[in-house]
């Protein structure tokens, strides 16, 4: 009889985890995603500046500012080690969600044509973005996987 692993890093379902994670961030297709859902991040920074409404007393320009860099750092933490920072990937589609309705709740924003659909274009974009990290780590399991063991060494 082996002793327990006295440390929970060394557990086999968590390394396997980890793997799982680590390979499907390596994929080409995630590299990309995570490139846009940083540039997504960027882009709601800085719309304010792009789009006119930069305005220092308008709450939706910080708002904007401040939610997209936040959704920066998260995309760059997501891309850089996905293992450790993906139980935050679910904040994504909500921060993605906030952009899209941030401009009907808060009180005394502009609302011109050209900032409603910059802002419900970029959340969009931001949301669907943080549902596809959310979905990363789907794409490591195999197909015929059923969440880490097979039926072979299930009955052993």
């Amino acid at each position: 009889m082996t002793a327990p692993a006295s440390r929970i890093e060394q557990h086999p379902d968590l390394v396997e985890m980890r793997d799982r994670y680590d390979r499907a961030a390596a994929a080409p297709s995630a590299q990309v995603l995570e490139g846009l859902t940083f540039l997504a991040g960027i882009y709601i920074a800085i719309s304010p500046w792009v789009v006119g409404f930069n305005d220092v007393s308008t709450p939706l320009a910080v708002s904007n500012l401040v939610v997209g860099l936040a959704f920066a750092v998260l995309a760059f933490g997501l891309s850089s080690a996905y293992g450790r920072t993906h139980p935050l990937a679910w904040t994504a589609p909500l921060l993605g969600a906030w952009v899209i309705i941030s401009q009907w709740v808060i009180a005394g924003a502009p609302t011109s044509t050209s900032v409603v659909l910059t802002n419900v274009i970029a959340g969009g974009v931001a949301a669907l973005c943080g549902l596809a990290m959310m979905g990363l780590s789907v794409t490591g399991k195999s197909k015929g996987d059923g969440g880490g063991r097979g039926r072979a060494e299930t009955q052993r």
